[in-house]
């Protein structure tokens, strides 16, 4: 065979393997960065139980924002968490690590030890073949449905994928668990005649999975949603939230948000800050405490100088831990100084509108703007102009259809001067 030959022949095998580098996971560079801070945030707590998927993807992130040594790093990492979870050597969890390693060591030129990696999948896929040869094995369904909803995937997929793990190892609790907690957004933007179907899904798996919060968090919050009186029970969830390891995962940011709609803000302000004074390092925690002193001022009125003093110095914090995917932090800085400081606001927003931003972020950005612009400035012909460069973005989101709702009851009154112009406007506007 030929050089070319073999060339071709190890590629075909590499692009049959399943594993991050074959799951088609491409966004913008600035949503690797967002992951990897959001995978940061998870923490690496041993016992983690996705701890081998966290650097798997860990991995494969640092490969693409150019840090290849940093990606064998973490993909090795993956490897021994996978050994210790499992308590074996090696099994079917390693098939996509391995073919993660196949695919580095072929990018950095060395085809031997990817030819090597390569080997040791097909090793692994005949000592623990799948059911079938149309179907994958449960390890292999359950990491990347794991990994695709990280990227905004299809989540019906997502949910199937996670179900057919499941069906396949009914013990490995934490896919269901997984599935569910992805569906219970999913359903949010759904008939609300799928509700009694998600509860009831929620009752089963939180019985199943009593040691997961997260997902205890999001059952009380649906309960609170039907009617339910949830006060004491939060509470008494929120100990066992502050007693666990610190991780974006363990419900604390999903307890505050029931909090502040069941209970109350300033139980939610005590709360977050109950958690910092606990862990006074942890830049997840400080982003918690940021997001209920915003609300808090937000629902006070007359505000304290001293809580907005504590919120502004919060949020310049948040940002400096965060400097790759601050966004949305700068965002909530620039509202709150609009109700304090509105020089400041202004020079913030103008900051934020001339970055780089994708699409979404900047569709956002152009709504919340244009709000601005309206309640705090007064200026409400500038507004309407940043309302329809949030609808001229062709993006599916809620910012697209508040701006758009907007514009359409401007359209109607008929005595706002631009009333023709947003006509002629929402008539050719095309959808995403």
């Amino acid at each position: 065979m030929s050089a070319a030959q073999s060339q071709t022949t190890l590629l075909s095998k590499l692009e049959a393997l399943q594993c991050h580098f074959t799951w088609d996971l491409d966004p913008s560079k600035t949503n690797f960065v967002r992951l990897r801070d959001m995978l940061v945030d998870i923490g690496t707590e041993e016992g983690t139980r996705w701890l081998g998927h966290i650097y798997n993807l860990r991995g494969f992130i640092q490969y693409k924002l150019g840090l290849t040594e940093d990606a064998q790093s973490f993909f090795n990492k993956a490897a021994e968490a996978f050994r210790q979870m499992r308590k074996a050597d090696d099994g079917p969890w390693l098939a996509v690590n391995y073919g993660n390693l196949a695919w580095l060591h072929h990018h950095l030129g060395d085809q031997a030890e990817s030819e090597a990696y390569l080997s040791k999948v097909e090793a692994l896929m005949k000592k623990y073949p799948s059911p079938s040869q149309d179907e994958l094995h449960a390890e292999i369904y359950a990491e990347k449905a794991w990994t695709l909803v990280k990227f905004s995937a299809d989540i019906e997929l997502v949910s199937e994928y996670f179900q057919k793990a499941f069906r396949m190892q009914p013990d490995m609790v934490e896919w269901n668990t997984s599935d569910i907690i992805g569906l219970s957004g999913f359903y949010d933007h759904c008939d609300t005649g799928m509700e009694a179907d998600i509860l009831e899904k929620m009752r089963v798996a939180n019985e199943q999975d009593p040691e997961n919060l997260l997902l205890a968090v999001y059952y009380l919050e649906r309960r609170a949603r039907k009617g339910e009186r949830v006060e004491d029970e939060a509470r008494e969830l929120a100990e066992k939230v502050l007693r666990n390891p610190v991780s974006s995962f363990n419900g604390m940011k999903a307890m505050l948000r029931v909090y502040r709609n069941y209970v109350s803000i300033d139980e939610a302000v005590d709360l977050a800050e109950k958690a910092l004074e606990q862990h006074p390092d942890v830049r997840y925690l400080k982003r918690c405490a940021a997001l209920t002193l915003k609300w808090k001022i937000f629902h006070s009125s007359p505000r304290k100088q001293s809580m907005v003093d504590r919120a502004i110095s919060l949020h310049e914090e948040v940002i400096s831990l965060y400097p790759d995917c601050s966004f949305a932090t700068k965002k909530d800085l620039a509202s709150i100084y609009a109700k304090s400081c509105p020089t400041k606001a202004e020079q913030m927003y103008q900051e934020l509108l001339k970055s780089d931003l994708g699409p979404a972020d900047k569709q956002q950005l152009y709504n919340k703007y244009a709000k601005y612009l309206k309640c705090d400035r007064q200026d409400y012909q500038r507004s309407q102009k940043y309302h329809m460069k949030a609808a001229a973005i062709p993006h599916q989101s809620y910012y697209r259809g508040n701006s758009i709702e907007v514009l359409r009851k401007i359209k109607n009154t008929r005595w706002n001067p631009m009333w023709r112009e947003i006509e002629e406007f929402l008539e050719n506007l095309q959808e995403p």
